[in-house]
């Protein structure tokens, strides 16, 4: 029976082109869900649709753009009649000091990041409380809980979306709809690229796309990818400021021991 359900899920996602976000959409149409991808770029999902031409549909979407999210929505319920679960995914992550980010970045990251996230939400609400149910994801970051050095653009938005998830969770209950997080670990994606940290001390997107997507029709207001992760940010939550400078203190040495090679 559980099964049955899961198959008749319609999941609208926000940035799913590559990285984390493909392979979240790979393992959930294997699932058997009905998959709608709103990215600036789809042309890496095009195998996919060729492969589940009445499962997945992509649409060039912009996160930063009210119209095209609102579009996206639209396209989708006209497609599958509705929307059960919808994930912002999209992100922009900088890699400066606070010294060289200026407003502009601030505003640039906050736009794709923190306000993709209500504009998801504002456009996909209303449908949810027609139909009396439904679930939003944010996908968030460790560093929106815990800081981290030469991120302050990207790890703000994190936490703002976070508070976000918390007031709009406790205003929509009473409508059947639940807001929540995806809390990925660090990954091997284009987003992380830049980071000074060695590559096996990331994780492998595939690994935590599938994973996320075994785990979306969780309850938890938290979403891990697997119980390791889970258990990892119980540490960060409980010790914020000593994980964060912990954290940076690692990967300082880290980077200056690359240096010295």
């Amino acid at each position: 029976m559980k099964r049955k359900q899961a198959a008749l899920r319609v999941i609208a996602i926000v940035g799913a082109n590559r990285g984390i976000g493909y392979y979240m959409v790979k393992r959930l149409l294997e699932l058997g869900d009905s998959i709608s991808v709103l990215d600036i770029e789809t042309d890496n999902l095009k195998e996919l649709r060729e492969r589940y031409p009445d499962k997945l549909i992509t649409i060039t979407a912009d996160a930063a753009k009210d119209e095209d999210i609102k579009n996206g929505v639209s396209e989708t319920i006209k497609q599958f009649g509705k929307i059960d679960i919808a994930v912002h995914n999209a992100c922009l992550c900088t890699f400066e000091s606070e010294s060289h980010s200026d407003y502009e970045l601030y505003n640039k990251v906050m736009d794709i990041n923190f306000f993709g996230a209500l504009r998801l939400s504002k456009a996909v609400l209303p449908e949810m409380r027609k139909q009396g149910f439904g679930k939003i994801i944010f996908t968030c970051s460790g560093v929106g809980v815990t800081g981290f050095g030469n991120i302050s653009p990207y790890a703000s938005s994190k936490g703002a979306m976070e508070a976000l998830a918390k007031c709009l969770e406790i205003e929509n209950q009473k409508y059947g709809i639940s807001f929540h997080l995806f809390h990925p670990p660090l990954t091997d994606t284009a987003s992380s690229a830049k980071l000074p940290v060695p590559k096996e001390f990331m994780a492998s997107p595939q690994k935590v796309g599938e994973g996320l997507a075994r785990h979306i029709g969780s309850k938890k207001f938290i979403i891990c990818h697997s119980f390791s992760q889970a258990m990892q940010m119980k540490l960060c939550y409980r010790h914020p400021l000593f994980m964060g400078k912990m954290m940076w203190k690692m990967t300082t040495r880290a980077d200056q021991m690359d240096e010295n090679e």
